[in-house]
């Protein structure tokens, strides 16, 4: 089997488990928008029964590696029922917002697709990767219940985020906080901000008494320390960055999913909670 990025991986070795060996294409903390693959990953593609990945446009680079490895086995689009929240219109956000996983309930559609190929693949371990996923989608209702738990904890007018590029989206919708801006605004992490934007940015942060501004793991922290400095807000960096689209590194507070989002939320949570701890 192979995964494309560091979630999909996540998710089907936990529906896999023992029953299947899993090659993930991308490392942790790669920016999955713009990977170039390599001779390893077109060979590993060439002899995978399955391949899944996350859809929605995240892996523009999919296609022609498919066509390169002659890959004739089977593709599994995880995000195959998730309701995908649309774009602004522009051709870079055409397919919509590919961050799906930020919604834990996302997840559970996401494993179901990996969990009903494997067991077509591999209908001798089908009931296996069946009690794989109801132990996974135990876990993950677990998480989403802590995560609604913990956000409601910030007083109402303090759930306001910044973060690096729009990709949570449906983090925000799921758990009810209010988006007010990114320094990348786009769901691609190649576009760049004007000045004027910069400075539109910087004057909502204050309109809106924004607390905190949060970098993320893969992208560097430069310019949102920047606007902090000029809005006078705090940015997360560092160890306390969010992981937006990549897992972090075995043994980092974000190496699996389930890790990733209850970092992202103690982070968000203590910065936005401030002073009031």
């Amino acid at each position: 089997m192979v995964a494309t990025t560091t979630q999909v991986g996540d998710f089907a070795r936990n529906v896999g488990g023992d029953k299947a060996v899993v090659h993930q294409i991308l490392k942790p903390n790669v920016d999955p928008h713009d990977y170039e693959p390599s001779p390893a990953d077109i060979q590993a593609i060439a002899e995978a029964d399955v391949v899944v990945k996350n859809g929605v446009g995240l892996e523009k680079w999919l296609d022609q590696v498919i066509t390169s490895a002659g890959f004739d086995g089977t593709i599994v689009d995880a995000s195959q029922g998730v309701a995908i929240r649309q774009g602004d219109g522009s051709e870079e956000e055409a397919d919509g917002d590919p961050h799906i996983w930020h919604n834990p309930m996302n997840v559970k559609i996401m494993a179901a697709n990996i969990e009903k190929a494997f067991a077509a693949k591999d209908a001798a371990d089908a009931s296996a990767y069946e009690a794989n996923l109801a132990a996974y989608n135990a876990k993950i209702d677990t998480l989403d219940a802590d995560i609604a738990t913990k956000i409601a904890s910030i007083p109402a007018d303090r759930r306001k985020l910044v973060t690096n590029h729009d990709a949570f989206g449906y983090y925000i919708d799921r758990y009810k906080l209010t988006f007010v801006g990114s320094i990348i605004p786009s769901f691609d992490t190649s576009a760049e901000l004007s000045g004027k934007q910069i400075a539109d940015l910087v004057a909502k942060i204050k309109a809106t008494g924004v607390t905190a501004i949060f970098s993320e793991s893969s992208l560097p922290p430069k310019t949102a320390e920047a606007i902090g400095r000029e809005a006078g807000v705090k940015v997360e960096a560092g160890e306390d960055s969010l992981y937006g689209d990549t897992l972090g590194p075995e043994g980092s507070a974000g190496a699996t999913y389930l890790q990733m989002e209850e970092h992202n939320t103690d982070t968000i949570v203590t910065a936005l909670k401030g002073s009031s701890t």
